[in-house]
């Protein structure tokens, strides 16, 4: 896995990343560091890059086991150390999955192992941060 990251200018503190599979994302920072609010913040990005990383695992699981799964949508929460370097310290993940006949104990066992087997960004944070999970279903 590569990527690049750019500086966009000696006036801010924007940055263009290049994925090295062609995608382009930018990162701001905040006003009172320099930055001008113009897109996320890189820690932002891990942590929407860690709800998208479960959110597949989850779908796949659910979709591997042939259940009728039709969204998925996960809710982040996070705090972080007040000192540098300001890590997560916890991060809640509320799931809301879709889908027709799903079961409780068959989705959470989704989520449990994308956390314990094979979301790697949850796993990796998990060494700086309490994360809590929860699950709420809905029938369509």
């Amino acid at each position: 896995m590569e990527c690049t990251i750019d500086w966009m200018g000696r006036d801010g503190m924007s940055f263009a990343a290049t994925t090295g599979s062609g995608h382009l994302v930018t990162m701001d920072g905040a006003p009172d560091g320099g930055g001008r609010n113009l897109a996320p913040r890189p820690m932002e990005m891990v942590l929407l890059g860690t709800g998208g990383c479960t959110a597949y695992d989850v779908v796949l699981i659910l979709k591997r086991g042939r259940h009728d799964v039709r969204n998925c949508r996960v809710q982040l929460k996070a705090d972080r150390a007040d000192a540098d370097p300001k890590v997560f310290t916890k991060i809640h993940m509320h799931f809301v999955v879709e889908g027709r006949d799903l079961s409780l104990p068959v989705v959470e066992r989704a989520v449990k192992l994308s956390h314990e087997k094979y979301c790697s960004a949850s796993i990796m944070l998990a060494k700086t941060a309490e994360i809590t999970t929860s699950v709420e279903l809905v029938e369509v």
